[in-house]
């Protein structure tokens, strides 16, 4: 039997928060829709710069996030540490997505066979993104945070809250475009987020798969049980 090689859970979440910035930011530059999860942040992120140039995508997604945590606090009733924990999860992320984002805009201008390419390598980065971040302790972004603890706090099966999650989101994002930038016109939620929404959790689970027959994860500091209080 292959020996499996030891990935430390903590760079893990160092390696899923770049993979899934880098692959927002090719999927961002292609135009063909981002992923349902984050098109409510960046529609509101297309709208407000307009008038407000300071207002970039990554800092979308932590305020976006940061009401999304508030929302869950009201919905359970109570706050817990490892909510801070996930908003600087958040933080982290949206600084090096507006990095990976001026990173891809040194790119020379693509015609479609481009856009696709980074249509896809960007699909395939925030599955590998988000894999690595389902193997380590450290609080994830609200998205992830918000299904987890509904369902675990109501009992709900999981599979099903992300699955209404998702779908009430990509709902948002079409009436947030509308409502920015007129009825019949879509911005950000595009043919490229139905793709999206139908590979996403194959894809997801299919690198999952690849990790865990290569790796073995593991933690390098004592930290797991303190930030699951």
């Amino acid at each position: 039997m292959k020996r499996k090689r030891v990935c430390w859970s903590e760079l893990a979440y160092v390696f899923g928060i770049a993979a899934l910035a880098l692959g927002t930011a090719l999927m961002e530059r292609a135009d063909f829709g981002m992923s349902m999860v984050v098109a409510p942040a960046y529609l509101i992120h297309v709208k407000l710069s307009q008038t407000l140039p300071f207002y970039s995508f990554g800092m979308s997604e932590y305020v976006f996030q940061a009401v999304l945590l508030l929302a869950l606090c009201i919905a359970l009733g109570r706050f817990k540490k490892g909510y801070l924990l996930s908003f600087g999860t958040a933080v982290l992320y949206g600084f090096t997505l507006d990095g990976a984002i001026r990173l891809i805009g040194l790119l020379p201008p693509g015609g479609w066979v481009d856009r696709i390419v980074c249509y896809l390598l960007g699909l395939l980065l925030c599955a590998i993104g988000v894999s690595f971040l389902f193997h380590t302790y450290i609080p994830p972004e609200a998205y992830e945070l918000f299904v987890k603890e509904l369902s675990a706090r109501y009992g709900w099966n999981i599979h099903r809250v992300k699955t209404v999650y998702d779908a009430c989101s990509c709902l948002l994002g079409v009436l947030l475009s509308f409502a920015f930038f007129g009825f019949g016109t879509f911005v950000g939620v595009k043919l490229g987020t139905v793709v999206c929404a139908a590979v996403n959790g194959y894809l997801i689970g299919g690198v999952s798969r690849v990790l865990e027959s290569v790796f073995e994860f593991r933690d390098a500091f004592p930290w797991r049980q303190a930030l699951a209080r």
